[in-house]
């Protein structure tokens, strides 16, 4: 089943000029938006067309993130264990950990790595070079601005952030409750079971979730909208396969 969803002004088809509209006031963009042509499987398979006041592609400088970490122990002796995740993060430390850099490595195969975070802080920019995400929201609510746009997400939300899109983790302020983020890092896709789907893509009566459960990202996300200058240089944090602990290293890019 196709779904299709449009946010801000787009032009009415698709690979054609786009000129930059008379409200856009964001100085540098020139006299066209760029198009980004976003895949899942690069050029093919399911696919969203982005649009940017600058080239997207471009860079200023990059340099190593170092992530630690990322190791595993062989698990030759299986014995059971107890997970108490709620040890992890001293309570005086949360203020400045951010759901990026301070998330933690539980345990991790060939096909996913399981991390968990207790944030206060705004996390960098990120993106995931390697696979999707799912982000279990254990407690606590914030938001998620990505460049497909803002969402908003709460206790009990399973949040699905796909491979290589940009976004970022921002706490909610105005709680006590700290958000807890239990984070399953894919090597490849996450999708529903086939078995859930029909040949078209609708979820199936027996299914355990259906479409009225799915939320997605609104409104446009611009520079200006969250208080930053729309001119100014961003850093990204991308995470990708390497020579790093656990075959994952890591670069920060900066991009105008």
């Amino acid at each position: 089943m196709v779904y299709y969803k449009a946010v801000g002004e787009i032009p009415p088809k698709r690979h054609t000029q786009f000129r930059v509209s008379e409200s856009d006031t964001a100085p540098g963009t020139g006299a066209f938006y760029y198009e980004e042509l976003m895949g899942e499987e690069g050029f093919s398979s399911d696919s969203s067309l982005l649009y940017h006041r600058y080239i997207p592609s471009a860079m200023l400088a990059a340099r190593p993130w170092d992530i630690t970490g990322m190791e595993t122990v062989p698990n030759t002796t299986l014995i059971p264990r107890h997970l108490r995740l709620h040890d992890l993060f001293d309570t005086a430390d949360i203020a400045s950990v951010d759901a990026v850099t301070g998330r933690r490595l539980v345990m991790g195969n060939a096909d996913v790595r399981i991390l968990y975070a207790v944030v206060g802080a705004v996390s960098p920019w990120y993106r995931d070079g390697i696979g999707d995400e799912c982000v279990y929201v254990e407690a606590g609510s914030g938001r998620v601005e990505t460049i497909f746009g803002v969402l908003e997400v709460g206790e009990g939300d399973y949040v699905i952030i796909p491979r290589a899109t940009t976004h970022r983790w921002v706490p909610d302020e105005n709680t006590a409750t700290p958000l807890r983020l239990y984070i399953v890092e894919a090597n490849s896709h996450i999708t529903p079971p086939k078995r859930y789907r029909s040949k078209h893509g609708q979820l199936l009566e027996h299914s355990p979730y259906c479409e009225r459960d799915l939320r997605t990202p609104a409104g446009r996300l611009l520079a200006e909208d969250i208080g930053e200058d729309p001119a100014a240089p961003t850093e990204v944090y991308i995470k990708h396969r390497g020579v790093g602990n656990g075959g994952i290293a890591g670069t920060i890019h900066t991009t105008p």
